[in-house]
């Protein structure tokens, strides 16, 4: 790391794992497209299809459907999922120095470096390269996502000779050709090589080239376009072959003088134009009709706004201050910018997980954007609208003959889990999206679009509680179903989804009241047929609802059954066997008590209201001993906990582990993309931990504290109109708004009016 705002390798290793690790940390995105860093060069030609060097580029919400071959096909199980597409190859560029082809595997790198620049958003990579002929030139190539421009993709490739001058050729390509990564060994990817997009045309007019391509299940179409421009004089031709389009220049390299070209692709769809090849005409022309400096200040001025609003600073240790960063970057390049997609774990920087949605943009992701970007979490909840009805679709095939139930994954809206136990069992997903809505509307008072779309989602989903769960001996049981920790499935009275359920239904009696004297009201009320003995359900059904605890151990069980199982000391389980379910069964660890992930600690940190201190630090402490952390979700939330109830130092080491976890490759796995909720989840660990901040009905709550090893750290939160800076130091707190209106807080308890400054002392 070099500085808060610029990730940068000074050698350049050339390693497989190497180079496909940095296709991921350098990617470029900006919510609707995303590129992996490959080389426009390409690899070294030893190099062969199994290792799976496949140059990536997305769009996302974009997908194709490919069948699931269940071994017993039972009614309901899902026999056909989504997956996210690579789209057309237009990052190749290849350089030929009077014949001498550039290549980083062949003559010698006199020096090299990757840089990440998350101030002006880009990625610059510098090369100094002797030919085995001895011709010396310096490379500098910048690529860049445009925020200004969601389609637009621009590489400026700089040649500069050094000793000679002589004939160039550059071969600018863009190819329809492509494959999905796949890896048959890890099931958090596809397992097999795949051509998902089928070209349709190859085209040049005025000197674009456009290749149209038609998925063959969905039917959605994409159409790529490319213009390259090169900044001086030059003979050029095109050339079409096998939907491969090359564009060739000739140019004359003169010693001492640069020579730029300019690549600009832009990327459209069918999902969200109705003629995708027409709306690509009119994106280049928008793109070529301003020069690329332009299009550069556009997109540092957007994230000058972005670090305004959601910056974090860290006083006292560097390393760790630019690599949150580095995550808070990801998370902008990653989210959804429309109403069309939402955030996939792995963002746009890889094929894991297919790219599909999770809860993770629920209940990690949109905690972040709802506080420091609230139109950003308002779109990722207008995505949740937008696939309602499938929602409803998938209710039914669930059994449920009214109400909404939302599947474990998906990119379009209906159901990708093929292992319904870890997958569609997760009823909490409901519960997930509508704690979003609520926190939404808390943050902003925002009730015309809680009106507009958001009751009707929680009350559709709420529906689904009162039919899944059931009285019995005056209390409300909800069984077999799965809680967050995927190490335990299909039981009764997961505490994590009671105590959900009883947040949601709560709320759903909460805004039926909030909106029943407006005039949208009706209309709703009429659409999805809502009657008032239904809230009267609701209300019961969550007065009475069964939260497990134990009185022995003064825990919050994690289920009806967990306590009764046999416990499983982590110390003895071989660290080659991690994470375990790659090594074993999954009834072997549903038997268990052991976790993947917290379950009853994350109910715990979100509805802390929920339960009393000693129960909560009682759980913490059980728990903590049989989580594996198998999930990069999990110590986040091990780390917010710990803070809030007062172990700052496990709190600091939880948090570390979480920060640099990509940057440090710490699960192995990084390769395969980012990981996003976890890069969330280390804002949370500060912000909801160090600064004990929390969201409620009755205010916003603070309550800092500072780890020992840092001078101070500072970030900022929007409520409503105001943007509030928080700056935590060892003596004291201090409290700025910086806009709007006045606000009240409540910091260790104690109600304060926050006018212009308020400093509160810790000491």
């Amino acid at each position: 790391m070099k500085g808060s705002g610029v990730y940068e390798l000074r050698e350049l290793k050339l390693d497989k794992y190497n180079l496909k690790i940095n296709e991921t940390l350098f990617h470029n995105a900006n919510g609707y497209i995303g590129i992996r860093y490959d080389f426009e060069e390409g690899y070294e030609k030893r190099y062969s299809r199994e290792d799976q060097f496949v140059p990536s580029q997305y769009i996302n919400g974009f997908y194709e459907y490919l069948e699931i071959n269940q071994a017993e096909k039972l009614y309901g199980l899902v026999e056909e999922k989504q997956i996210m597409l690579n789209i057309a190859n237009t990052q190749s560029i290849k350089i030929f120095l009077d014949g001498e082809e550039f290549s980083m595997f062949s003559g010698t790198i006199l020096a090299g470096r990757l840089c990440l620049d998350m101030e002006r958003g880009i990625t610059v990579r510098n090369v100094a390269w002797r030919s085995p002929k001895g011709k010396e030139v310096y490379i500098a190539i910048t690529r860049m996502a445009s925020f200004h421009q969601l389609s637009l993709f621009t590489i400026e490739y700089e040649v500069l000779p050094q000793n000679f001058s002589g004939d160039i050729l550059i071969e600018s390509s863009h190819n329809g050709n492509v494959l999905n990564y796949a890896d048959p060994e890890d099931p958090r990817i596809s397992d097999e090589v795949i051509h998902c997009l089928k070209p349709l045309s190859c085209q040049i007019k005025d000197e674009v080239t456009y290749i149209t391509s038609r998925t063959s299940k969905s039917d959605l179409e994409v159409c790529t376009c490319v213009k390259n421009v090169l900044c001086q004089g030059h003979q050029k031709e095109f050339i079409i072959d096998n939907n491969n389009a090359t564009c060739r220049f000739h140019t004359t390299a003169k010693q001492g003088k640069k020579i730029r070209l300019i690549k600009y692709a832009v990327f459209c769809d069918s999902i969200r134009n109705e003629n995708c090849r027409s709306k690509a005409e009119l994106e280049m022309a928008r793109a070529l009709s301003v020069p690329l400096e332009y299009l550069y200040e556009r997109q540092e001025e957007y994230l000058a706004d972005y670090w305004n609003n959601c910056g974090i600073e860290i006083e006292g240790d560097e390393e760790l201050n630019s690599a949150m960063r580095f995550n808070l970057y990801q998370l902008i390049q990653s989210v959804g910018k429309d109403r069309y997609c939402n955030v996939a774990p792995k963002g746009l920087s890889g094929d894991g997980y297919e790219g599909h949605y999770f809860w993770d943009s629920e209940m990690y992701i949109q905690p972040f954007f709802t506080i420091t970007k609230p139109d950003i979490s308002r779109n990722l909840i207008e995505y949740r609208y937008r696939t309602l009805d499938m929602a409803r679709e998938n209710a039914r095939v669930l059994g449920h003959k009214s109400g909404a139930l939302y599947p474990w994954r998906t990119i379009m809206g209906r159901e990708c889990s093929g292992y319904f136990p870890s997958g569609s069992a997760q009823y909490h997903i409901n519960g997930d999206i509508a704690y979003s809505i609520i926190a939404y509307f808390l943050a902003t008072k925002d009730i015309g679009f809680i009106q507009e779309k958001g009751a009707e989602i929680v009350f559709e989903t709420a529906r689904i509680w009162t039919d899944v769960g059931n009285f019995h001996e005056g209390k409300f049981y909800i069984n077999d179903v799965s809680g967050p920790d995927e190490y335990t499935c299909i039981v009764n009275n997961n505490y994590y989804t009671n105590v959900l359920a009883q947040y949601h239904l709560n709320w759903a009696v909460k805004i039926y009241d909030l909106i029943k004297t407006t005039e949208s009201f009706n209309r709703l009320v009429q659409k999805i047929n809502l009657k008032k003995d239904e809230i009267e359900g609701f209300k019961r059904a969550a007065e009475f609802m069964y939260l497990p605890y134990d009185e022995g151990l003064k825990i919050n069980p994690q289920d009806d059954s967990f306590l009764q199982k046999k416990r499983w000391d982590i110390k003895d389980i071989p660290k080659e066997n991690f994470p375990l379910l790659m090594h074993y069964h999954p009834l072997h660890l549903y038997r268990h008590q052991i976790s993947k992930q917290p379950d009853t600690i994350m109910a715990h940190f979100i509805l802390e209201d929920a339960q009393s201190e000693e129960t909560m630090l009682n759980s913490f402490n059980y728990y903590e001993k049989i989580t594996t952390h198998c999930s990069s979700l999990s110590p986040c939330i091990f780390s917010i906990m710990a803070a809030r109830l007062g172990m700052e130092d496990k709190a600091f080491a939880y948090f570390e582990n979480t920060v640099r976890l990509d940057l440090l490759d710490k699960q192995k796995n990084t390769i395969d993309g980012l990981h996003i909720a976890n890069m969330s989840g280390s804002y949370m660990a500060i912000v909801y931990g160090f600064g004990g901040f929390r969201l409620k009905e009755r205010g916003v709550f603070f309550a800092p504290i500072l780890p020992r090893l840092w001078t101070a750290y500072k970030f900022k939160i929007r409520i409503e109109d105001s943007r509030i800076m928080v700056r935590v130091r060892k003596e004291e707190c201090v409290f700025t708004l910086e806009s709007g209106s006045p606000k009240i807080i409540f910091v260790y308890g104690k109600k304060y009016l926050l006018e212009k400054k308020l400093i509160i002392s810790r000491t």
